[in-house]
């Protein structure tokens, strides 16, 4: 079977809560263009793997997921495969649309399957002969002018679709597009966003820097257990987060004592970091998409840390480190030199965290690539890397994505 790999971007609403996720299949490429196998393959594989052998809820746990059918795959039976409630099926403007196609897509419409037509730049008979069909359509704000978007969107309103912001890549856009009436958002921006030099560091989460810093600093116990207290609301989150997801473990943790007893520090360290996404998300309701990511992040590298040296915990507990601690400047809106310093993080994790370099930095960009569906880098970091296939690669994808998703479902 040909390489592929499965991404996945946020789609989210207009309170930037998570809704969707666009699954971006990509096929490995070969040296001979002409050789490349068609998308109808390619969606066939991952469909293949990632739902039937995996497991679609793995993939998306409660979000629906957007999916590229081209007129090939609409028309096979490979569709039959995708559960209608999960998926919405994207159609482009720019396909042979066929009389044929018209009726396969009413039929699949009437069995319950949603379509979305995707990256509209401007509106044309085709669009209008697509529009009944489909509930939700992209339109990418990245490629039209603002009187123009407008333009679009005063169209698109006659027509009972919801409206989703593609490439959506910094605040002013996001701006104008909440203006215009947009209902969903997807972009590079929202599973990474800018750093804001002016954001403010929310206590809370200044509060659990601390925290970490104790914890990395093998503190005593009680000094961990006394900076718990300062911030009850932190305390109940790490028990309702242990709680949910801490496997093997016989009784109910109930106190941070006990909870650093039962699990030991490294694993505390771990739920610790990953409540740092989560706190005090009233004034930062980007957090949730956030975490979400830096929980993949940090379990994928762990995941490639361990098929690298399937021995080796303390590499494996770095790379995770390294991954989750990889959006905390995001987070907090401070630079990444300052958390450096503030945790007395190790060299090879300082060098990662802050140039990408050394063996962990170059894991790093792998799963930075990744995130943003590039291709010719991922295998470029593959090839130097040495030890994992592309295949390998969205196989241990689907294992970080299901574990992120139930931490997420965990503190939602």
């Amino acid at each position: 079977m040909e390489g592929f790999f499965l991404g996945r971007q946020p789609i989210l609403d207009r309170n930037q809560n998570l809704v969707a996720f666009e699954l971006l299949f990509r096929q490995e490429e070969t040296d001979e263009k002409a050789t490349v196998i068609n998308d109808l393959s390619a969606s066939a594989n991952v469909i293949i793997n990632a739902y039937c052998q995996l497991g679609i809820q793995n993939v998306l746990g409660k979000q629906r997921g957007f999916i590229n059918a081209d007129p090939d795959l609409v028309m096979s039976d490979i569709i039959s495969l995708l559960p209608a409630k999960h998926v919405v099926l994207e159609i482009k403007e720019t396909a042979l649309i066929t009389a044929e196609f018209m009726q396969r897509c009413n039929e699949l419409k009437q069995k319950g399957y949603q379509f979305a037509l995707d990256n509209i730049v401007a509106m044309n008979n085709k669009v209008g002969q697509l529009l009944p069909l489909v509930s939700v359509v992209k339109v990418d704000v990245l490629a039209v002018e603002k009187k123009e978007l407008a333009e679009i969107v005063a169209e698109l309103n006659r027509w009972p679709v919801l409206l989703l912001a593609l490439k959506v890549e910094n605040r002013e856009q996001e701006k104008y597009c909440m203006q215009l009436g947009f209902q969903m958002f997807q972009g590079y921006y929202f599973a990474r966003p800018e750093v804001l030099a002016v954001k403010r560091a929310d206590p809370g989460k200044l509060s659990l820097l601390k925290l970490l810093t104790l914890v990395m600093g093998d503190s005593d116990v009680e000094e961990i257990e006394k900076e718990f207290k300062h911030q009850p609301g932190l305390s109940y989150n790490l028990m309702r987060m242990v709680n949910s997801v801490a496997s093997g473990v016989p009784q109910k943790i109930n106190s941070i004592k006990h909870a650093i007893m039962i699990l030991g520090r490294k694993q505390l360290q771990r739920w610790i970091q990953l409540l740092l996404y989560t706190a005090n998300q009233s004034d930062d309701s980007m957090s949730n998409a956030l975490m979400q990511t830096a929980a993949a992040r940090g379990k994928l590298m762990e995941l490639v840390a361990t098929t690298e040296r399937p021995h080796d915990k303390n590499h494996q507990e770095r790379a995770f480190m390294v991954g989750i601690l990889s959006l905390l400047d995001v987070l907090l809106g401070i630079e990444m030199q300052q958390i450096v310093d503030k945790l007395g993080i190790p060299d090879d994790m300082s060098q990662a965290l802050l140039a990408r370099d050394g063996r962990l930095g170059q894991e790093l960009k792998l799963i930075e690539a990744n995130e943003k569906g590039e291709v010719v880098a991922i295998q470029s970091i593959l090839t130097e890397l040495g030890f994992l296939s592309l295949n390998e690669l969205a196989d241990i994808e689907i294992q970080a994505i299901g574990w992120a998703n139930r931490i997420g479902e965990a503190v939602n």
